[in-house]
């Protein structure tokens, strides 16, 4: 599917190991890390944070939190770890939670408040923890909200997660899907302005996303023969070419390409009677043209149980569904729920890629 992307090294271990990386030190990021691994769940596979140590100390005190994790750094070549070592750095057995510091903030921690340094430190920790995944120390990133500002004030061009994970690890063609406890919603289109997205579609466009999503569905989510459901773009679907005809040119051939190749697809649908009259109940996924149309629903539908999982890329990676929430950042009043579900699910795609990898080695 993406020659371009960059290979991932192999390990033996029997247990999942996660990079999490710490988002916005100005968000609630740091918060929805520690109350989700304050539970019982951290102790279903090995952590590795990246991220400032004083703002993992920061946000643990302003909540009560007794200090769980160990701060580490590589290893030197002649240390070992009862665990394994990958590269002179300790593997963390279930239940442990290591974080790796990098260097501290000089402006300090300041909630709700918009920062350069805070986006550069959020996009270094996602840079770390991608490379924690491609040697082979971790087996999935997930990654806590960042700030679209704050990293553009940070010199990064690129106008999200979605689009800088596709950078680092070179890959072509990358989706954003959200999922919850109802729907699964992929993104024809991601982090573009309205006004652009009639002219950013094409046929060969939601072609491509559509083969992604449908490689997805199958590998990540053992879904054997997905169905995917396509909304329209325009008002009641363009009503036959009356409110506009990208339904016919656009999105109709390649709904009709993809149903040739033997797959189960329907659409284009209106999307305000499609998810009105529960049209999402009878497909594995549905194909959104634009974020909002999209995102509104699955939002509705379960706010704080929403993960975004990146299709296409060479690593495995979940996020919530929520961003840096900066009007209530340090105030102890976010809701973890969805980066527990982007953490439990990031356990299960690594589970069931390696059953499907060990399968393929007995076979």
């Amino acid at each position: 599917m993406n020659p371009e992307t960059t290979p991932i090294a192999a390990h033996n271990r029997s247990h999942p190991v996660l990079a999490v990386s710490l988002g916005d030190m100005n968000g609630v990021g740091p918060e929805v890390v520690l109350k989700a691994l304050s539970g019982d769940l951290r102790h279903e596979a090995g952590f590795q944070l990246f991220g400032p140590a004083t703002v993992l100390e920061y946000y643990a005190n302003l909540m009560g939190i007794p200090h769980f994790w160990q701060d580490v750094q590589k290893n030197s070549p002649d240390d070992s770890s009862e665990s394994g070592d990958v590269d002179g750095f300790a593997v963390p057995k279930p239940g442990e939670v290591f974080l790796y510091p990098s260097s501290e903030p000089e402006e300090g921690i300041q909630p709700g408040f918009i920062s350069a340094e805070a986006g550069a430190f959020a996009m270094q920790a996602v840079s770390a923890g991608v490379l924690a995944c491609q040697s082979g120390r971790a087996d999935a990133l997930v990654t806590a909200p960042i700030s679209k500002e704050a990293i553009q004030k940070a010199g990064y061009q690129v106008p999200g997660h979605t689009e800088y994970l596709a950078e680092l690890t070179r890959t072509r063609d990358a989706g954003m899907l959200l999922v919850n406890d109802t729907m699964r919603i992929g993104l024809a289109t991601i982090h573009i302005p309205v006004r652009d997205i009639a002219g950013h579609l094409t046929t060969e466009l939601i072609d491509r996303q559509l083969a992604l999503f449908f490689e997805t569905l199958r590998s990540a989510f053992g879904i054997p023969d997905p169905h995917i459901a396509v909304l329209g773009l325009n008002p009641h679907a363009g009503d036959g070419g009356v409110i506009g005809d990208e339904e016919q040119r656009i999105i109709e051939p390649a709904v009709a390409k993809f149903r040739e190749r033997g797959h189960q697809i329907s659409g284009p649908w209106p999307a305000d009677g499609f998810f009105g009259s529960g049209g999402h109940k009878n497909a594995d996924m549905v194909l959104a043209m634009y974020h909002d149309q999209g995102l509104i629903p699955l939002k509705l539908s379960g706010f704080n149980k929403g993960v975004n999982v990146t299709a296409g890329l060479p690593v495995i990676r979940t996020s919530p569904d929520h961003g840096t929430a900066f009007a209530i950042a340090g105030k102890n009043q976010a809701d973890a729920g969805s980066m527990r579900e982007a953490i439990a699910l990031a356990i299960t795609m690594i589970n069931r890629k390696n059953k499907a990898q060990t399968g393929n080695k007995s076979g």
